[in-house]
């Protein structure tokens, strides 16, 4: 039986991805971590509207198709890095997720933005206070949700609703079906990296 889903996963991998879709994590335009070699790293490609779940980096397969998903991001699409609370920016940068089940979105799943060099940034240039900073940077070191209620925003979601157009406040939206694929494979309380890319 072993042979057989070798089998389909070998003839999965054969076909060509989707456009916008990348088979390893080399082929990713970011300098290469260990981080993404890790095990079940999501990626989200802001400009190609993509979500990917690599394995080792390796793309997966989910369902029996390739993990690569597309997404719908922000209404009217503002580009560039989340700076501040309201802008409908998607942040961009290495973060943690975990589950959120009381979201009034289907199936959310919560980024841990602001990250820690968010917070250092905020500081810097006056958006946040220096005890904001403190506070965020302790957050991520306990491995807890950081303060979402500063001038830098938060409550940044990959959540479900659907990905036809851009529509959310700077979230990652998918179709409801492919979110719960994703779910399916992700550990226990939704706790994995994910790298977002511009």
């Amino acid at each position: 039986m072993w042979w057989m889903t070798m089998a389909m996963a070998m003839e999965v991998a054969a076909e060509p991805l989707p456009e916008g879709c990348v088979a390893t994590t080399a082929a990713l335009p970011t300098p290469q971590t260990e981080r993404l070699k890790g095990d079940r790293v999501l990626v989200v490609a802001k400009a190609a509207r993509r979500l990917m779940l690599f394995d080792g980096g390796e793309l997966s397969v989910v369902d029996g198709s390739p993990a690569c998903w597309s997404v719908a991001l922000g209404y009217d699409y503002p580009d560039g890095h989340k700076r501040v609370m309201g802008d409908r920016r998607t942040p961009e940068g290495w973060y943690t997720t975990s589950d959120r089940p009381w979201s009034a979105f289907y199936g959310a799943i919560t980024i841990h933005y602001p990250g820690v060099e968010d917070a250092e940034a905020g500081a810097r240039d006056g958006r946040i206070t220096s005890a904001q900073r403190d506070s965020i940077v302790a957050a991520h070191r306990k491995g807890v949700l950081p303060p979402m209620e500063t001038r830098l925003g938060g409550k940044i979601l990959i959540h479900g609703g659907g990905n036809s157009a851009d529509w959310t406040l700077g979230c990652v939206a998918m179709e409801d079906r492919e979110l719960d694929g994703l779910r399916a494979t992700l550990p226990k309380g939704m706790r994995t990296d994910v790298l977002i890319l511009p």
